[in-house]
């Protein structure tokens, strides 16, 4: 009863002081802040008319979650399933689209996996060790990115300071879980290079809700090593190069081996590089680069393999830009994509085209188009155009904006394959796949009063036409919905800095969601809240935050029956603080009210667990 009286005086509180204040999320920065995913260029924010969050390397450190997808979710319009704890497969959903219509780029490295079945990003497998920014480009506006992209999450480096630096984090906490980093970096002006280095080990819990004999813990092990590197051949000329390298190794329940659904285990291992040359001058911008992504993953049963699978994407991209002009830009380029899975291979060549238009300091427009030329679906055009407007009277700035998205995607190798193989039936085994079709549109406005407040208020609209799903009532193989899949709702996203100490920050998405038939669409929360309060010492050593995060009205579907999932509300707690200036402690409580939950049906969420480290950096 206290636990609940609690919760309720808290949520109350904190509605109170965000709605008085009208409200914008940190991640809402300056007006002039740069962006880059919206254009894959550093383009003002002032002239950015689609949606887009940031996320910098002190908001990362307030979170404190130790996988990114954790601290993602409590972004605008963005919402994470898992199966299970720290390891097990997971998605992001932005604005309700599926996970394997959002791209995930480090550092401009595609983290998209090819031996997967949809080339999603296997979010599970990335931590937030490392990343010093966060840029999410809600919505299909991907123009440059790929026709196929719902949506964009663009993760950075954390920056390089003058000399040589060195930082080393440990943790350790809830489910036996222990954690170590170590980041070693260098810049003298013409040359700098970042290494990060991390490992994780956890015990895990017992995931599955029908677990009830054995109860085993199913525990998670990560490896991971990203380099970056650049250094100026000239004034103009830069070479920059990336390597990644992850080793995921997850237990879980459920392969099924003769009598019993336990000891299963799966293994993924990520080896991708990026390689481009860099030409900047004040009138011309040239970027070439060349990526190829191996993933290889193994499933073990009883220390059996049971099943394997290999895949790599090649990639050659070209973005070039003309700022010459008065009063507008020209961004171009191309891509050249080969997409294998085992011994399939498919490939794609895209083109595109962008026009950034500055009528005035007030006005801005943008229109692009992109054509691709699939092997195996054609050739298919899609465009962008965006608007916003800019107000400013007394200390306060109103920006509207509108923009409007098309895409494409083909079905992936794994779908096509599966549904003409040996594993598919009727009624998946009659079905000749198609690609799908994607548009949407967004319209809203940006406020800013004083450096204080902050708000954003959007409206969107989208959907896809002919939706690939796997059969979950007869497991027959992978089917196509006739008709339209819609996502319909609205963002609010806002800040207000109380004091030098203390700012509240919250956002909420209400999204309606529809399947062809009418029904919801599945694992789609129709409202998402998150409400934080960040508090900091005069002196800046103490650092207090919390993060309450609220999900209502989602189902999802077991044997062909639709299942209401359970509402839930979810408390994290983190504090900080600055011993020397070498030396950091932090602690956090995640689910601090113990809340059980299921964000897909069958696989329990982590219970209450806490957390404490330390950070010395040289």
């Amino acid at each position: 009863m206290k636990i609940s009286v609690m919760r309720e005086n808290f949520i109350f509180s904190c509605l109170v002081f965000t709605c008085a204040s009208a409200h914008a999320q940190s991640t809402l920065q300056d007006v002039e802040e740069i962006v880059v995913v919206a254009h894959r260029l550093p383009v003002p924010s002032s002239e950015v008319a689609s949606s887009v969050s940031v996320l910098t390397e002190e908001d990362i450190a307030k979170y404190g979650n130790l996988s990114i997808k954790d601290i993602l979710r409590q972004t605008p319009g963005v919402a994470s399933t898992s199966n299970g704890g720290m390891g097990a497969t997971s998605s992001l959903r932005i604005r309700g689209e599926e996970g394997f219509r959002t791209l995930v780029v480090f550092d401009g490295l595609r983290l998209s996996d090819p031996s997967a079945t949809q080339v999603a990003t296997p979010v599970e497998h990335i931590l937030s060790g490392g990343i010093g920014r966060v840029e999410i480009l809600r919505g299909p506006q991907g123009l440059n990115f790929g026709a196929d992209a719902g949506g964009i999450i663009a993760l950075s480096s954390q920056t390089n300071e003058e000399g040589l630096n060195a930082s080393l984090t440990a943790q350790t906490g809830k489910f036996g879980t222990n954690q170590g980093n170590l980041n070693i970096s260098g810049s003298n002006g013409d040359t700098d290079f970042s290494v990060f280095a991390t490992q994780i080990d956890s015990d895990g819990f017992n995931a599955r809700s029908d677990d009830n004999l054995l109860m085993d813990d199913d525990g998670y092990e990560n490896n991971t090593i990203h380099i970056r590197a650049s250094t100026k051949l000239t004034d103009n000329i830069q070479i920059q190069a990336v390597h990644r390298n992850v080793e995921g190794d997850s237990e879980y329940d459920g392969c099924f081996l003769q009598t019993t659904i336990h000891d299963c285990e799966s293994n993924y291992d990520l080896e991708a590089s990026r390689l481009s040359l860099d030409y900047d001058s004040e009138t011309l911008t040239h970027s070439l680069g060349f990526s190829k992504t191996e993933t290889d993953r193994k499933f073990f049963s009883a220390d059996e393999l049971g099943f394997a699978s290999a895949g790599e994407l090649s990639r050659i991209e070209y973005i070039g830009s003309l700022n010459q002009f008065d009063s507008f830009s020209l961004i171009y380029g191309f891509d050249l994509e080969e997409e294998v899975n085992g011994e399939l291979e498919r490939d794609n060549e895209g083109y595109y085209l962008e026009i950034l238009s500055n009528f005035s300091d007030k006005l801005t427009i943008t229109g692009g188009v992109r054509r691709d030329e699939n092997d195996d679906f054609g050739e298919h055009t899609s465009h962008r155009i965006t608007s916003a407007y800019l107000l400013d009277w007394n200390e306060t700035s109103i920006r509207f904006k509108a923009s409007y998205g098309s895409g494409f995607r083909a079905p992936s190798l794994y779908e096509v394959d599966y549904n003409t193989g040996s594993w598919a039936f009727p009624p998946a085994s009659n079905i000749q796949l198609k690609e799908e079709r994607s548009e949407g549109y967004e319209y809203g406005f940006e406020f800013l009063a004083r450096d204080t407040v902050r708000a954003e208020f959007i409206f969107f609209d989208q959907e896809v036409n002919d939706a690939i799903y796997f059969d979950l009532a007869g497991y027959s193989g992978y089917l196509q919905e006739s008709g339209k899949s819609k996502s319909t709702g609205l963002e609010f996203n806002g800040s207000y800095i109380l004091s030098d100490s203390l700012v509240f920050q919250a956002n909420y998405t209400y999204n309606d969601t529809e399947r062809p038939n009418g029904s919801q669409r599945l694992r789609r929360p129709e409202q998402l809240s998150n409400i934080g309060i960040n508090y900091q010492s005069e002196s800046g050593k103490l650092r207090l935050n919390s993060f309450y995060r609220i999900s209502k009205n989602s189902i999802d579907e077991r044997f062909g029956a639709l299942i209401d999932l359970d509402d839930f509300e979810v408390l994290d707690i983190s504090v900080s603080y600055q011993v020397t200036s070498e030396i950091e402690v932090f602690a956090r409580i995640e689910n601090v009210f113990d809340e059980k939950y299921q964000e897909v049906i069958g696989y329990l969420t982590p219970r209450r667990g806490s957390y404490l480290g330390f950070r010395i950096s040289i």
